[in-house]
């Protein structure tokens, strides 16, 4: 307890806790980089969720151990995620076990039912994305590529897109 009111400790509790554990969350940031936040891969999103799990956990906390493991876990979780993403630079094995790989939905305005089946996504769900990205003709619909974040990016225009962007998305089950 910070102070002897009960109502007013938790607000304090929780004010001072989650700012500490938020600027520590930003000092890990700072020294590990920015890729630390990105969501490249599915380990890179366990790790954001994590984080705001910590996070949470660390606003939380009603006893000074409860919130030193949480940062203590944060900490963790970076030096992981860092190590990680070396490894998956140097290693084709390791790029492989982390790393899913795009997958067509459509294509030239077709789309791929198989694809669909596989990933479990539905048509409707294709189309709604090509309403956001504001695709008018299914004809100039080039590629919906269902990436490995779980993003959904729709290639399409009068140009056909250059060949290097569409390189390593896979079409099915291969």
């Amino acid at each position: 307890m910070l102070i002897d009111h009960t109502l007013a400790d938790a607000i304090l509790r929780g004010s001072v806790l989650t700012t500490m554990a938020m600027t520590w969350v930003v000092v890990l940031v700072r020294i590990v980089g920015l890729r630390s936040l990105s969501k490249m891969t599915p380990f890179d999103f366990v790790m954001t969720v994590a984080t705001g799990s910590l996070l949470a956990g660390a606003g939380q906390s009603e006893e000074w151990t409860g919130f030193l493991q949480a940062t203590v876990g944060l900490a963790a979780l970076f030096v992981v995620q860092y190590f990680a993403a070396r490894m998956r630079k140097s290693s084709d094995v390791v790029e492989d076990v982390m790393q899913n790989e795009p997958i067509f939905l459509m294509r030239s305005g077709e789309m791929i039912d198989e694809a669909l089946a596989e990933t479990r996504v539905a048509a409707s769900d294709v189309y709604a994305k090509l309403r956001e990205a504001n695709a008018l003709d299914l004809s100039r619909v080039h590629a919906v590529v269902l990436e490995t974040t779980g993003d959904v990016s729709v290639l399409h225009g009068e140009r056909k897109p250059d060949d290097r962007l569409l390189a390593g998305v896979r079409t099915t089950s291969e």
